[in-house]
């Protein structure tokens, strides 16, 4: 994560793919605007989250999308070409979501606050992304040392420097400011990678919009009260 990442840098919404007769060859589906390409990325997406990189077939993703394997490996040389695409699609909507949300901030705790509501929205609403960043760090799935890391390292050492700047300024209380934002990272994906389990210590949904309102809000409070001076 890098919840606070890019905090001087516009979302990519995600289409739903939707169903297609097997048999027909896409190329565009009806009156969407949709192409090929989007659809298997689409699909591709939800087959890798369900399932996982290993377990997840080409054959199944052409399938759902409509269209022979040949026609696919045209788009996408490779399924692990397939997979980083959908990963870096995600991750790069991610951050320009995080962008948005910090643009003409005044820093301290108003322009963390932001950006924490922001990512746990975002999150809330794309919980295919959390299950697949959670399989790549438990699988150690294609992307998960050289594409992620160059993706993801230079937004965590922003992140970073920007807290250091704000507790230097006194703007927020003084922490270790890698492990803060770990532990803001921990907040945002573990609570929703993990709700089957919540859910049964809790004997109710917590992906239900009040639960989620209370999650959300309940960490806001922790971390503003360890944050603000």
């Amino acid at each position: 994560m890098v919840l606070i990442a890019n905090l001087e840098n516009t979302t990519l919404g995600h289409a739903v793919a939707p169903e297609i007769a097997y048999g027909t060859e896409v190329t565009e589906s009806a009156g969407s605007g949709v192409g090929t390409r989007a659809l298997i990325i689409e699909v591709g997406r939800k087959r890798f989250a369900d399932n996982g990189y290993a377990t997840t077939s080409l054959n199944e993703i052409a399938d759902e999308v409509g269209i022979r394997r040949q026609s696919l490996l045209h788009h996408f040389a490779s399924k692990e070409l397939l997979y980083q695409q959908v990963l870096l699609e995600e991750l790069a909507a991610w951050s320009s979501l995080v962008d948005d949300a910090v643009s003409g901030g005044h820093g301290g705790w108003p322009q963390v606050e932001n950006v924490l509501r922001a990512a746990f929205t975002y999150f809330e609403t794309h919980s295919e992304l959390v299950r697949l960043i959670r399989r790549e760090a438990l699988d150690g799935g294609p992307m998960l040392s050289k594409e992620i890391g160059q993706h993801l390292r230079p937004q965590f050492k922003r992140a970073v420097a920007f807290i250091e700047g704000e507790m230097d300024a006194g703007r927020l209380r003084r922490y270790d400011a890698s492990q803060l934002i770990l532990t803001g990272y921990g907040a945002a994906l573990s609570y929703i990678s993990d709700a089957p389990f919540i859910e049964r210590l809790l004997d109710e949904d917590p992906l239900s919009p009040t639960a989620l309102k209370a999650r959300r809000e309940h960490v806001l409070v922790l971390l503003r009260n360890a944050l603000e001076p």
